[in-house]
């Protein structure tokens, strides 16, 4: 028996006499093709593998019955399953006033780079008075810097008073935000702190105050209220003197006056971005906005008392 053909059912091998067989006369099985078993095909080329199988029969294992009892009966529907779940917690939408606070750094920032470029014209304005005193001044320079005051002059007042809506929203927000980690209500309301932030003399005093209720022990955040709060009334303290100074009609005093004027623009870029290092220290954060680091100071012993112990 050198050729055969194996039954792929009961791996049975039936001799091949002449034609090739296509069913297995034991099992009615598909026959293999015809297999040389002097010259074994290898492994790639075959058309069949070789199983091992056991020749007891496996073992078949019963399950004992276990009594299952009475199939439960309820007297009433179950009210255990099939619940709806419960609605997921929404956070509220923004109101108005957390939209407006939401806008109080950036106005902040707008208003400190206002406040610079005015101190540039004012800078820029001097100078050509000093240039003045040798030579005349083209017009077209006298021109621009005449644009670049007025613009400033206009823009400023309009950027800080929005700015200052803002931070009152802000200031009403986060004071909301301390109490109720507290377990108390804000006792002010936001009528008070916009009248507080925004009327003139009054809002010298008033945000300081507001802003010491809340501040705690954080020093940092003490610190950065002190220094706002000085460049705060060196400004007001430097438009009223401004405005007082416009009554002289010398030429000086004109010069002098707008010294005056770069000065007061830098103290009032230097208050807008102390009050948006205010802001972020109430979130944490630096003045770019960056969370900032904390600093754990740890005592360690010194190297004679850990002998000594």
């Amino acid at each position: 028996m050198t050729v055969v053909q194996v039954c792929a059912r009961c791996a049975s091998q039936w001799p091949v006499a002449g034609a090739p067989a296509q069913w297995c006369p034991r099992c009615q099985g598909v026959l293999l093709s015809p297999v040389d078993t002097r010259r074994p095909a290898p492994p790639s080329g075959r058309n069949f593998r070789w199983v091992a199988r056991s020749p007891y029969p496996p073992a078949v294992r019963r399950r004992a019955r276990t009594s299952l009892g009475p199939t439960p009966r309820y007297r009433q529907i179950p009210r255990w399953g099939l619940l709806d779940p419960p609605p997921e917690d929404r956070e509220a939408p923004a109101g108005r006033t957390e939209v407006v606070a939401d806008l109080a750094p950036t106005l902040l920032a707008c208003a400190a780079l206002v406040f610079g470029l005015a101190t540039l014209a004012e800078t820029f304005r001097y100078g050509l008075l000093v240039f003045n005193r040798v030579r005349l001044v083209d017009p077209l320079t006298l021109a621009i810097s005449d644009a670049m005051v007025w613009s400033t002059q206009l823009s400023a007042p309009l950027v800080a008073v929005a700015a200052a809506v803002a931070v009152a929203c802000r200031l009403h927000v986060e004071r909301a935000r301390v109490f109720a980690q507290r377990g108390l209500a804000d006792p002010r309301p936001l009528r008070e702190l916009l009248v507080g932030v925004l009327v003139p003399g009054l809002n010298l005093v008033m945000p300081g105050v507001y802003l010491r209720e809340i501040a705690d022990d954080d020093r940092r955040l003490r610190r950065a209220i002190r220094l706002w709060w000085t460049a705060w009334i060196t400004g007001g303290v430097l438009v009223v003197v401004n405005v007082l100074w416009r009554n002289r009609d010398s030429l000086q005093a004109h010069a002098d006056g707008v010294v005056l004027a770069a000065v007061t623009a830098a103290v009032g870029a230097a208050t807008a971005l102390l009050a948006l290092l205010v802001i972020r220290r109430l979130d944490g954060r630096d003045l770019l906005g960056r969370p900032h680091p904390v600093t754990r100071w740890i005592n360690i012993p010194r190297s004679d008392e850990v002998t000594a112990g």
